[in-house]
């Protein structure tokens, strides 16, 4: 019974194959070394990134190792009453997650503006399955995470072309004779917003 399954499965894959089917990979980047700048304190956005990233790009944890830099302007995780009964019974949450970052050189050239992610989510609830709900809560948020890392790597692959017409770094010509003397101050990220979830007695939206 499991080699007829397992020569069912290899069926199927050639057959996929040969459809031209190819499973999902990561976007193929242009830096070898990323650094990670500004995201909230206790934020699981960062891990979604590292898991997301091609085998030959590392996250590095100086800006100065890097060859790019990711610096979050907001790391936000929002949870708020979306619908709640009469008695006021919670029903239905919603989670937002909401990343706001920019794409720059470790001198501060600009590499991507300022760009905004954004993931939410509508989730029932009930208190006799708090566990179970949880449980599905956690899952909602790394898919969620995992979906908005994948679109920050097509974003950063895309920005490959800009960022090779653009000149050398100014400490590649460091050395020239018309270098200016004083050199170009570094990139400090913005703070990152704060991480918190709203409470589950905030105000319902709507009553069921």
């Amino acid at each position: 019974m499991l080699s007829s399954r397992r020569l069912a499965l290899a069926a199927v894959l050639a057959t996929l194959a040969g459809c031209g089917f190819e499973l999902r990979q990561p976007p193929q980047l242009p830096y070898q070394r990323i650094a990670l700048t500004g995201f909230a304190r206790h934020s699981e956005m960062p891990e979604a990134v590292r898991l997301a990233l091609p085998s030959g790009t590392k996250i590095v944890d100086s800006p100065a190792q890097a060859q790019v830099v990711l610096a979050a302007m907001e790391d936000k995780l929002e949870r708020t009453v979306a619908a709640s009964t009469s008695a006021g019974q919670v029903r239905e949450f919603r989670l937002r997650v909401l990343l706001k970052f920019r794409l720059t050189r470790p001198d501060g050239t600009v590499l991507l503006g300022d760009t905004e992610l954004e993931q939410s989510r509508d989730m029932s609830y009930t208190e006799t399955a708090a566990l179970a709900k949880q449980t599905e809560e956690a899952t909602l948020l790394h898919d969620m995470r995992a979906d908005m890392a994948r679109q920050l790597l097509r974003m950063l692959s895309a920005s490959a072309e800009l960022a090779a017409r653009l000149p050398a770094p100014a400490a590649s010509a460091a050395s020239a004779p018309e270098a200016a003397s004083a050199p170009e101050p570094a990139f400090v990220p913005a703070p990152a917003g704060n991480w918190g979830a709203a409470a589950a007695s905030a105000p319902a939206s709507a009553a069921r």
